[in-house]
């Protein structure tokens, strides 16, 4: 049996989608095959399950697409599988060559029209881990403990422990808890734990983690923008803790064990926060929350910002021991 799998992105959905697809490859026994965008491509191949990884030139369409559609047509699949929902991932789906093709329950923009059939009830009130896992129940499968195996290179960037990594920035402002308070959490770290500070991101996050390191009273590590996305995996696992707002890398460090400190604001963590046990979520309790907006319509007395930071020391203190 050979089975694609179509999650195209983004960094914290690829590792949800993760336990599902080892449940697959446990109960069939199937070649796993996997569609992502190119930029995931690398971290990806990580995936212990994972035979093939197939590229979608998300950037470059109009002159990769050709090229991407012939090697999308090399095999012939039993199974094909839409984990994303969307309508580019929906006609991915439509192009690769099979039959059964299944969608997932949160589909959306007029993708259902592209499926034969789709997994489960929609119910968004669950983790996005077990909503993932609807295509087991579907497939009539034994269900199995979600587990996440991935195999990331060894890094050599080694420091003392305690070794705290901090991830100040996503891509909603709303999300983002204020770059001075992270700066003040991490000086105590260092001054009253003798903590190792690694400031982790995107290049698009180098403002954020450069006004931390300017902020602080002792050297850091700062490696924004530095580092490809496996490779930041590979640092994570080797942290004694993540502190960061809800963003990608905060399920990269829960998949590889490491345990993760999360501030949350618009969103919610009883979907998207770190999965399984040892992790700790600070909010606050606005009667707004969770408003999933990327723009706050009360900026001065937002979700975000009522987290303190004597609250983030004192979960980060407890967690490091």
């Amino acid at each position: 049996m050979r089975i694609l799998i179509i999650k195209l992105s983004s960094l914290g959905d690829l590792f949800h989608a993760l336990p599902a697809v080892h449940n697959l490859k446990t109960e069939t026994g199937a070649t796993i095959d996997w569609v992502t965008n190119a930029a995931y491509a690398e971290l990806v191949r990580c995936f212990d399950d994972v035979e093939t990884v197939i590229p979608f030139p998300r950037q470059n369409m109009r002159r990769d697409g050709v090229a991407f559609l012939r090697r999308l047509r090399q095999s012939r699949y039993d199974k094909i599988i839409d984990l994303q929902g969307l309508l580019k991932s929906a006609l991915v789906a439509r192009a690769a060559h099979g039959g059964d093709r299944i969608g997932p329950s949160f589909h959306r923009e007029g993708s259902r029209i592209f499926y034969d059939a789709v997994a489960g009830a929609r119910d968004k009130n669950r983790h996005a881990v077990i909503e993932n896992l609807d295509i087991i129940s579907h497939l009539g499968l034994r269900l199995h403990t979600p587990v996440f195996p991935v195999t990331l290179p060894e890094t050599a960037f080694t420091v003392p422990s305690p070794h705290i990594v901090i991830c100040p920035a996503s891509r909603w402002e709303t999300k983002n808890w204020p770059a001075d308070r992270f700066a003040a959490v991490a000086r105590h770290l260092q001054q009253q734990c003798g903590a190792s500070i690694t400031l982790l991101g995107a290049p698009a996050d180098r403002p954020a983690c450069q006004a931390i390191a300017e902020a602080m009273q002792a050297p850091c590590h700062n490696l924004a923008g530095k580092t490809s996305i496996v490779e930041m995996g590979s640092i994570l696992k080797t942290a004694d803790l993540l502190v960061s707002n809800d963003s990608g890398p905060v399920h990269m460090a829960a998949a590889v064990g490491t345990r993760t400190l999360v501030i949350f604001g618009p969103t919610n963590p009883g979907r998207t926060g770190p999965f399984g046990e040892g992790h700790r979520v600070l909010q606050s309790m606005n009667t707004c929350q969770p408003c999933m907006n990327r723009r706050c319509k009360h900026p001065e007395t937002s979700c975000i910002r009522n987290v303190t930071i004597d609250e983030v020391i004192a979960a980060a203190v407890e967690m490091i021991g």
